[in-house]
């Protein structure tokens, strides 16, 4: 098993998370948000994978070859699910924010009013 996949996916989150935590712009953002939850798909399937394994389909399969494990597979399409769902709502609220203060700078916001 290659170390590769998991030096990618760190190197992923931590270019994502110094993207959020420098962020001044609610898109960029979103963006970095995205960057992070893809190394989580990288992570995912790296730990599902088999070294000369067969995908995980009964029919048809070759006894005695060891196969890739279909739950992780399904947890990675889970996670895009995930990932579409959150980067629609941080879009929405920056929207949101634009149009009633006009900008997409958190600092620069108006305070809320309850």
């Amino acid at each position: 098993m290659s170390v590769y996949p998991y030096v990618v996916a760190g190197v992923l989150f931590m270019a994502g998370l110094y993207g959020v935590v420098s962020s001044r712009n609610y898109i960029h953002t979103a963006v970095s948000l995205t960057v992070m939850q893809s190394s989580t798909y990288v992570a995912l399937v790296a730990l599902g994978s088999v070294h000369n394994g067969q995908p995980p389909i009964a029919q048809g399969a070759q006894p005695g070859k060891p196969m890739a494990d279909p739950i992780v597979q399904a947890l990675t399409l889970t996670d895009v699910v995930v990932s579409v769902v959150v980067l629609a709502l941080i879009l929405a609220l920056a929207q949101q924010s634009h149009r009633d203060s006009g900008t997409l700078d958190p600092d620069r916001l108006k305070s809320v009013r309850g």
